[in-house]
């Protein structure tokens, strides 16, 4: 389903990352809520695609879509 997020036990403590390369799927998906634009991620790390940050979100959507997060909102 993803083709560009990869898992290494050997890697990173098995966080998933992009491509194999030592970018953590969590890093370039803080970066964009941070409000940085795709171009600015790209020129922090080189070795990304535009494609890679688009499944990064992707994977992170997926990841809550899976699980119940607790909320924190007006009683």
């Amino acid at each position: 389903m993803f083709e560009r997020i990869t898992v290494n036990a050997q890697q990173m403590g098995g966080t998933p990352c992009i491509r194999g390369l030592r970018v953590p799927v969590a890093t370039v998906v803080g970066m964009v809520a941070d409000g940085m634009t795709t171009d600015e991620v790209l020129k922090a790390y080189p070795d990304l695609e535009a494609a890679d940050i688009r499944e990064a979100l992707q994977f992170a959507a997926e990841a809550v879509r899976e699980r119940e997060l607790p909320l924190v909102g007006k009683p």
